[in-house]
């Protein structure tokens, strides 16, 4: 029984996913990737405009894969506020994988030039990050629901730096402790 080889373009994002998010969008180079992905430099061409195209996929795979996590974590709970929650169960999970470098959208943002992929990328999941707690808060019916979603976007933030930065791993479990007290001491309509 013969396994199928994956696609060119899919060895390319497979390999720009593994070696952007490891080292770092800004030093890898194209020829890397290419070597790394075994595809001729063509293939890179055929499938992506250029290294910013292939990193504006990388960026929206792992947009995608973060957003599909979260769902699972938020559709599995039913209590409204449980929910709001489940948001930081969602990254307690992706901070404890092996290969956690921090937000792959940061990271690769941090040296990108002005209208770049890099920040469009970022832009694009902030959006997200903010439209979807605002949506829980008000779906719990907090009084002042922006307020509630801003301060859980803070804490979610804060976890996201120092589990990569202090390598805590904890640090997820204490925003989610946090988020729960902010989230009992706000008022609700």
């Amino acid at each position: 029984m013969s396994t199928k080889k994956p696609s060119a373009r899919q060895r390319l994002l497979d390999t720009a996913d593994r070696l952007f998010y490891a080292e770092g969008v800004h030093t890898v180079g194209i020829d890397r990737i290419i070597e790394e992905a075994g595809v001729a430099k063509g293939s890179l061409f055929y499938n992506f405009s250029g290294k910013d195209a292939l990193v504006a996929a990388y960026l929206e795979g792992r947009h995608q894969s973060r957003r599909e996590r979260t769902d699972h974590h938020v559709g599995a709970a039913s209590d409204p506020v449980e929910r709001l929650l489940a948001v930081f169960d969602a990254l307690d999970e992706v901070v404890h994988l092996p290969t956690y470098r921090g937000c792959p959208f940061a990271n690769a943002s941090v040296e990108a030039a002005e209208g770049s992929a890099e920040l469009a990328a970022l832009k694009s999941f902030r959006g997200w990050l903010r439209e979807m707690l605002l949506s829980l808060t008000v779906e719990a019916g907090y009084a002042e629901p922006e307020v509630v979603a801003d301060r859980l976007r803070l804490l979610y933030d804060g976890a996201v730096a120092n589990a990569q930065l202090d390598a805590h791993l904890e640090a997820v479990r204490l925003a989610k402790e946090l988020a729960r007290m902010v989230l009992e001491s706000s008022p609700r309509t």
